[in-house]
């Protein structure tokens, strides 16, 4: 994915989940934040950050902050961009597949769903990560019921004889494995053994950021123990 009007700005902080102050050429600007978990390890005051100008009209903020240096990396917390990127790798592993997003199985909604013909849909739940710790990602960085209810829906799936995915998108480089984060949210890692125990395929892919774009590089591991 690509962004343009990419601007490059200073963070000063997060008084709630939706909205930053940074700076711009040293100017206090209000940003909106697309990310609404707590990325509380990359939005440190004083942190190095990208932000792109949207164009909707009757928008509160003309910014969007999209991307935040840490540890001389760029780490992409647009939560936007994991789906499209999981779209976009999905298509390279299966071209002849056929990727349609926001489908419902039951009681939930999953992000993709993934048709080849002559076998059963793949249901695909798309999860953005941008905690890291030491060279491994890590999910979620804050408690989720929703991520916890979207496995056990992958779980019913694949019990009744589709198939079902849960793919990690990594938003940045430089990590070699993911892993649950059991301190943060002991639930959804053990769910997460659930699924896996249930035949629910997990895969994970890290990714090239630069300031204006994200891809998708490397398969990653995942380790749910």
């Amino acid at each position: 994915m690509l962004y343009s009007n990419i601007t490059e700005g200073v963070f000063v902080s997060r008084p709630n989940r939706f909205i930053a102050h940074v700076l711009i050429d040293g100017e206090p600007v209000i940003a909106h934040v697309k990310n609404t978990g707590r990325c509380k390890e990359l939005l440190l005051p004083g942190a190095r950050i990208w932000l792109n100008k949207g164009d909707t009209p009757g928008r509160k903020t003309d910014w969007d902050l999209i991307s935040v240096e840490s540890n001389g990396q760029i780490v992409n917390i647009d939560s936007q961009v994991p789906n499209q990127v999981a779209k976009e790798y999905l298509q390279h592993l299966f071209p002849d597949a056929h990727i349609r997003r926001e489908v419902t199985f039951g009681d939930s909604r999953f992000d993709l769903v993934l048709e080849r013909d002559g076998q059963k849909p793949t249901y695909v739940e798309v999860k953005g990560v941008t905690l890291k710790v030491g060279n491994e990602a890590r999910f979620p960085d804050a408690p989720t019921e929703r991520g916890a209810k979207h496995l056990r829906g992958l779980i019913h799936a694949k019990e009744q004889g589709y198939g079902a995915m849960l793919l990690f998108v990594v938003a940045m480089g430089q990590v070699n494995v993911v892993k649950p984060n059991y301190a943060t949210d002991p639930v959804f890692a053990s769910t997460i053994r659930d699924a896996h125990l249930a035949g629910v395929e997990i895969m994970a892919v890290d990714c090239q950021v630069t300031e204006n774009e994200i891809k998708f590089r490397n398969k990653l591991a995942v380790n749910v123990n």
